[in-house]
């Protein structure tokens, strides 16, 4: 038994108390339910309350209840992973991994923080000769080329002086902003020395991309060849020092004809498998969004402790990080950290056979976008017909099957020029690409799409959640770049949920149950928005016109009303304070909840319909992560800022507006009729709105004396 002990690689815990304790509250909250419903059914069929306005209400309340039933499957099962780093195997038996990081547009994703992601990736404690790193611009800019090779120069030094002090921080941004890095090994004189000599060099670095930023001809361009470039060949390095080595490093830039289908990022990560499949060619590869730098240079040994693990190897597909943010204020007024989905949601998914692909911060097995678990055969029937004409490349599929196969020959020219035809737009013509093989293109959610088709092939994922977050990124820090964000989600995860891929339909009969209700709810909750924006105007109008809709106080059946009402609010406070967070924390959600859900998911499912009626189109909006000093200290400060978003906020306002009339005139006909227990239910829910909405009025009001400099 000890023995054993020894090999084990990871743990995975169930959460049992708090599994227990949602259980309870489903059977409490969904007996609730069904006693509301009954009440509202039962009056309807009587025909004794207005048929339009009860009926609209019953509408919104049966949305309410589905998605919650949806809810309950991440509710039903949370566990908790740790890995155990002592028993990997020795670094020579170690796989290799390809790192794959896609930029599109340099002026949007600035490119100094770019390349701090590039140079962070190229410092993972992983052996240096089983690391690639590839850069996909699809921005095709030569400022982009031209800095990856800086970042390479200043990488020969940068990187022995993190492994010879043992920085953890590997960026060199973050690294020399924060005061202390907290894992120095000790605090030399020499340490010192050098860190004055690499901060020197960082900062040349930069100065010399900042100059080279500003000249036209460096920046983006929309019709452009392939161009694949070796900035570093691990092949050549000349040194036997470890601490010296570098890893592969490849600049990529596909092809882009305004004629030809771009395929957006599905497209740039396909033509990356297929470029490093003939260049490195490592059975794994790990995806980063292009501002998410490596946090713990670990990330990759803890991901091989679930790889490497024979109890679940065979069918791990991926393994998943959460998204953690760097400038998340205190006061997280947009609900940047996303506490909900990486602290409860995607925990709960993990027992039920694997979380959702969340397109950064995950190591993935490339064999699983090729096949079935247990099916490489697959790989090996007609291969041109699925995977293009490319031998090289066809041939490069046969050793994914080996563990600790690494291309050994040197990088020519041929296989330069060769990389150059798989990053073709007219390579993956005639193939399976997209379809079956690789990322699809089903979704502009590209790997949460594929992620969720990798679950109906039988795959598996895992979800770690160490205590060092492994990757920081950069989130939104005004209104209108998170509504742009969300919409793109919402209408994506829409578009499945109404498509022949519904979780509801084609996942039920791939899946389990739950695993198939956790997708569901994450491409049918958008709904909501509908049933939120009936409830910020049935209720508030027929308060306007004394037209009672709930129970009256002294009525027992006004019991269940406010069961749902106070068991979902402790439900939800239970779950933040138990994940670290603060009643803060709590009402910031409370009210995010309530703006996303009008303006962006509400925009996004009207974008599904106009994509469905053929009047939009499929567009791919890159979200803008340059620092805007100004957003950034009103966000600091905990104010909205609404600034370019004015289009979103519109139902928000008009909802608003009517719900101020409406308390109002609705309160004064209460007071004056005296049936303040029959409408006290619409007096709540307004005042309840109205708290909620108090920060918006403020933000969207124009205050005196504040006049716009011209």
């Amino acid at each position: 038994m000890a023995a054993m002990a020894t090999e084990c690689l990871n743990t995975c815990t169930v959460q049992q108390p708090r599994a227990a304790l949602n259980r309870l509250h489903m059977s409490f909250h969904f007996t609730a339910i069904i006693s509301l419903l009954y009440y509202r059914f039962s009056h309807l069929l009587h025909g004794d309350v207005p048929t339009f306005s009860w009926g609209l209400i019953t509408f919104s309340e049966l949305i309410f209840t589905f998605v919650w039933i949806l809810t309950q499957s991440f509710r039903w099962r949370p566990v908790a992973r740790s890995v155990n780093l002592k028993n990997l195997p020795k670094d020579k038996m170690l796989p290799g991994v390809d790192v794959f990081i896609c930029t599109a547009d340099p002026k949007k994703e600035p490119v100094i923080e770019v390349m701090n992601t590039v140079l962070s990736a190229m410092a993972l404690d992983y052996p240096p000769e089983k690391l690639a790193v590839y850069l996909s611009d699809d921005g095709g800019a030569a400022l982009t080329l031209y800095a990856m090779k800086e970042a390479c120069s200043f990488a020969s030094s940068w990187l022995p002086f993190c492994r010879k002090y043992g920085i953890k921080t590997r960026s060199p941004e973050a690294y020399f902003s924060s005061s202390n890095d907290g894992a120095y090994q000790d605090w030399s004189d020499e340490l010192k020395e050098e860190e004055e000599t690499i901060k020197t060099a960082y900062d040349l670095f930069k100065k010399n991309v900042e100059k080279v930023g500003g000249i036209e001809e460096y920046s983006a361009r929309d019709d452009r060849p392939p161009h694949v470039e070796v900035i570093h060949n691990n092949k050549n390095d000349e040194t036997d020092e470890k601490q010296s080595k570098m890893p592969l490093l490849v600049y990529v830039s596909r092809e882009k004809r305004p004629s030809r289908p771009h395929r957006f990022k599905a497209g740039a990560l396909n033509a990356l498998l297929r470029v490093s499949g003939i260049m490195s060619n490592a059975p794994y590869l790990l995806v980063l969004d292009c501002d998410m730098y490596c946090n713990d240079p670990l990330s990759a040994r803890q991901a091989m402790c679930f790889h490497l693990d024979h109890k679940i190897s065979s069918s791990l597909s991926y393994v998943q990080y959460p998204q953690i943010f760097h400038n998340v204020s205190k006061n997280d007024i947009y609900d940047g950290q996303a506490r909900s989905a990486y602290k409860t949601k995607y925990q709960g998914m993990d027992g039920q056979g694997g979380t959702v692909c969340a397109g950064t911060g995950y190591y993935l097995k490339k064999k699983a976008l090729y096949c079935r678990p247990n099916h490489e055969d697959e790989m090996f029937v007609e291969p041109e017909q699925n995977f293009g004409s490319s031998k090289i490349f066809n041939d490069s599929l046969k050793s994914l099957n080996g563990r600790h196969t690494t291309r050994e020959e040197i990088i020519c020219n041929a296989i330069v020029e060769e990389a150059k035809s798989l990053a073709t737009c007219t390579f993956e013509e005639n193939t399976k690409w997209g379809k079956e093989v690789g990322y699809s293109y089903e979704s502009l959610l590209e790997s949460s799409f594929t992620g969720y088709l990798l679950h109906n092939k039988g795959w598996k994922s895992v979800y770690l959640y160490p205590k060092r977050p492994c990757f920081l990124g950069c989130t939104t820090i005004d209104m209108k770049d998170a509504m742009v964000q969300l919409m793109k989600w919402a209408s994506g995860l829409v578009q499945v949920g109404l498509s022949k891929f519904s979780p509801l339909v084609f996942g039920v009969s791939n899946m389990s149950i739950l695993q198939s209700m956790c997708y569901g709810f994450f491409t049918f909750s958008h709904f909501l928005s509908i049933a939120c924006i009936l409830y910020g105007i049935i209720p508030q109008l027929c308060f306007l016109s004394g037209v009672s809709l709930f129970p009256e106080v002294s009525n027992r059946w006004f019991a269940p009303f406010a069961a749902i009402y106070i068991s979902s609010h402790l439900q939800h406070l239970y779950e933040v304070i138990s994940s670290g967070g603060s009643i803060l924390t709590w009402w910031n959600e409370q009210r995010i909840w309530m703006i996303k859900l009008v303006t962006a998911c509400f925009f996004g499912c009207m974008d599904v319909l106009l994509k469905q009626l053929g009047v939009a189109k499929a567009s791919f909006r890159l979200t803008n992560k340059a620092v805007d000093q100004e957003k950034l200290d009103k966000y600091e400060k905990g104010k909205f800022d609404f600034q370019g978003a004015t289009l979103f906020m519109i139902p928000l306002t008009l909802l608003v507006l009517l719900n101020v009339v409406c308390f109002i005139v609705g309160v004064k006909g209460m007071i004056a009729k005296g049936n303040f227990g029959e409408m006290f239910g619409q007096f709540f829910l307004s005042s309840h709105i109205l708290a909620l909405s108090y920060p918006i009025l403020e933000g969207l009001v124009p205050k005196k004396g504040k006049k716009k400099k011209h």
